[in-house]
């Protein structure tokens, strides 16, 4: 049985735009990866809403990447994959990241992740659109952080070359809802968990 590892934030925890409730496990691309598998793989679902990647989070322990994958990438043996989707968070305005700064802090968990895992697919954060400049998030992202979203995915397929990890850019295929600008929608999550057991089948083939 293959263990594939899924961490990230909000979008990969399943976090509904429409309602703020949790996708179920017949709706999220985490759950439907397992579906599309099928038994000889083992999903591990680890997104928590509000978890940034690089910047330190008061939120606390879980909710900050830089001290808790460390700590979960090392307790949880013989992982076989593992998708990589954090950084969207670190976009709100109140860290104000420089793109350097962000090169960085995720290259920091790409090298912890190589230090455990062999196979890695990294997926930069979604782009984010208007309409969250008028939605429920409005008091943490801004226009600047639109602009940030646009132009992080060169850092991570730049990390993804010198790393020889597998890039797989969501934004190819699916935008957020416009709900919020942030977070996908139902059929987001259907297409993201097609492309995604696709292209997982073909690493294992």
């Amino acid at each position: 049985m293959k263990k594939i590892l899924c961490y990230g934030d909000s979008n990969t925890f399943g976090y509904n735009p429409a309602d703020n409730s949790r996708f179920d496990e017949h709706t999220r691309w985490t759950a439907l990866l397992q579906e599309n598998l099928g038994s000889d793989f083992k999903i591990i679902e680890e997104g928590m809403c509000d978890r940034t990647g690089i910047a330190n989070n008061d939120k606390g322990f879980d909710f900050s990447a830089q001290r808790h994958f460390p700590k979960i990438i090392t307790k949880i043996k013989d992982i076989d994959l593992l998708i990589l989707a954090i950084g969207t968070n670190d976009l709100q305005f109140k860290y104000d990241l420089t793109i350097h700064q962000f090169e960085n802090g995720l290259e920091k968990l790409i090298v912890t992740a190589k230090n455990n895992v062999q196979r890695i697919i990294l997926i930069p954060p979604v782009v984010l659109n208007d309409n969250i400049l008028e939605g429920s998030f409005n008091f943490q992202f801004n226009s600047t952080s639109i602009s940030k979203s646009k132009k992080v995915g060169k850092i991570y397929r730049k990390l993804s070359n010198l790393y020889c990890l597998d890039y797989f850019d969501l934004n190819e295929f699916v935008k957020p809802s416009n709900t919020d600008g942030l977070h996908y929608d139902s059929e987001g999550h259907n297409i993201i968990s097609t492309k995604l057991s696709e292209y997982i089948k073909s690493i294992f083939a």
